[in-house]
């Protein structure tokens, strides 16, 4: 079979003309609001990260309905991919969770030599953060994917609420 046949000017007509996202109903977040949460793009980080990174911020859109009485700032949490992030440059100074180990996650891999760590249990589950949320990037990890699911927990039970509160409140962008 082959694939190179040219679709005809009645074919082409019959193709919806696309519409902006907007139109859409997605929407379109502004880049100084976002909350990135990042993944691997490797196919286990999509598969056992990913999930992890869709509750997170399904947790955050929690904090943020339950505190919108007290909240004065705006945050979008978006999950996106090592990849992604990484050729945005703009949002690299936006707060970010990155999940997943530096096997499979790029991000991971960078901020694991410029993150202190802030809990290692047995040197198998890790959480490395700045304890003052002067810079508001993290990254959350286990050794395997059940240990990577307990330092997100434990991330989200100790650090969570001063965290997004660090978010909310941030003057200044970290630059790397």
């Amino acid at each position: 079979m082959r694939y190179d046949n040219v679709m005809s000017e009645e074919q082409e007509e019959h193709i919806p003309e696309q519409q902006d996202d907007e139109q859409q109903g997605v929407p379109q977040p502004d880049a100084e609001n976002m909350l990135l949460i990042v993944t691997g793009a490797h196919l286990r980080a999509e598969i056992a990260d990913r999930p992890l990174a869709y509750d997170l911020q399904d947790q955050i859109l929690q904090w943020l309905d339950d505190n919108a009485d007290v909240i004065t700032g705006d945050i979008f949490p978006v999950v996106c991919s090592d990849i992604w992030y990484i050729n945005q440059q703009h949002l690299h100074s936006r707060p970010t969770i990155s999940i997943g180990g530096p096997g499979v996650n790029g991000l991971s891999a960078y901020l694991t030599q410029r993150l202190t760590p802030a809990l290692i249990q047995d040197g198998r589950k890790i959480i490395q953060l700045d304890p003052d949320f002067v810079d508001l990037r993290a990254c959350i990890w286990g050794m395997d994917h059940d240990l990577t699911i307990e330092a997100l927990d434990t991330f989200i039970d100790r650090y969570l609420t001063d965290y997004l509160k660090a978010v909310l409140t941030q003057v200044e962008p970290h630059e790397d």
